[in-house]
């Protein structure tokens, strides 16, 4: 048994209609109310959001790190120094790290796979550096994040059946190396640590089933689900995300990495999925585009130029009502850092709404009726 004292999950209710859950996960930094999108922060930093914006605007109750880029900067030495990441980069709440498989993935004409682990060069200078999954639990010792993923191959796709049963079970045998070396060792800073498996298998539904039986056998305190939202349709993920639910065991936490989009996220809410990040709400701020409660706005468009309405249509504004629609199109037209800034403020703290409201309708019984009526809306475009 591999089971944390420091992290519980309390499983409160289950929508009627659905497999949507509501509960709460209990970390030493603080509780994270389910279901939860944890906003992005690759390098320690969520990009163009101050740590106070993300606990007092935006509301975020967990964040991640990124393995990968903080190993190759700042470095494991300065962050050890500091005392971790919670203490380098000022953030109190609870912290999440990938374990660097999905960035290893992406480097796909940089890096050598092997069964020792994975060879790859770096981005920044050109260095070589080799990961194996023992070093990917020291590494993640040392950042100091409250839940901490194992090692795992992302596949690409389309990827044929055979690439992806080989890389599944290289997956597999690669946990029980994360497991024991995390068994092995200890956390750093005075707090536990808790491991997160993840299940693979690309969109073949036996694969699927096959790696969710054997990640659930190991009995870890929460499930992650990799190697979706990485080109597939939709309709296949929700397949992948559907096979799987119905195996792993309702008393854990379940993790969709790198999901997506505000309508992905009620999807795969409706599911049984708790745990949600992705890149898209700050990366597709910056570059004018607003996630609203009554669809997708393309800020730079000239029809909001005498819009001086909030920024959500519905009244609401997620940052401040000082900002219009007027004036952030401005500040985007005049190339004006703090037109990004405000957007990705907005387009989190709109993802952290829309996944409250999700947990609302579900303890109060109305969340499949809701969810409909929602998907509608967010697909559209304004």
């Amino acid at each position: 048994m591999h089971i944390l004292k420091n992290m519980k999950f309390k499983l409160e209710k289950t929508d009627s209609l659905s497999k949507a859950r509501a509960g709460t996960l209990t970390t030493e930094h603080g509780e994270i109310q389910t279901p939860i999108f944890m906003p992005v922060g690759t390098a320690g930093a969520v990009k163009g959001v101050h740590m106070h914006e993300l606990k007092d605007d935006i509301e975020a109750q967990i964040i991640l790190g990124n393995t990968y880029h903080l190993y190759l900067r700042p470095g494991l030495e300065i962050i050890e120094k500091a005392g971790g990441l919670h203490k380098f980069n000022g953030w109190e709440g609870p912290v999440l790290t990938d374990s660097g498989g999905y960035q290893v993935y992406s480097l796909s004409a940089q890096r050598k796979i092997k069964e020792e682990g994975v060879k790859f060069k770096s981005h920044i200078d050109g260095s070589y550096h080799f990961f194996t999954p023992e070093y990917a639990i020291d590494i993640q010792r040392i950042i100091g994040a409250d839940i901490i993923m194992a090692f795992d191959e992302c596949t690409p796709y389309p990827c044929d059946y055979a690439y992806a049963k080989r890389s599944m079970h290289m997956t597999h045998r690669w946990l029980k190396r994360c497991v024991d070396q995390f068994d092995a060792t200890s956390g750093k800073y005075g707090y536990q640590q808790t491991l997160f498996p993840i299940i693979q298998g690309s969109t073949y539904k036996d694969l699927r089933a096959q790696s969710a039986e054997k990640i659930a056998s190991f009995d870890l305190p929460g499930n992650a689900i990799g190697g979706l939202s990485v080109g597939e349709p939709h309709d296949e993920m929700y397949a992948m995300t559907e096979v799987v639910c119905a195996i792993l065991p309702e008393d854990k936490p379940r993790y969709l990495m790198g999901v997506g989009t505000p309508v992905n996220l009620l999807e795969n809410v409706a599911l049984g999925i708790d745990m949600f990040d992705c890149v898209m709400p700050t990366r597709n701020g910056r570059n004018g585009m607003l996630f609203t409660s009554e669809g997708i706005m393309n800020i730079k468009n000239k029809k909001w130029d005498n819009d001086y309405s909030p920024l959500d249509l519905n009244g609401t504004s997620y940052v401040d009502k000082a900002y219009s629609k007027a004036y952030v199109r401005h500040l985007f037209s005049a190339n004006e850092n703090l037109g990004g800034q405000i957007a990705s403020i907005h387009n989190l703290a709109f993802y952290l709404w829309l996944m409250k409201e999700a947990r609302n309708k579900i303890l109060d019984g109305t969340f499949s009726k809701w969810k409909d009526i929602m998907v509608k809306k967010l697909a559209s475009r304004l």
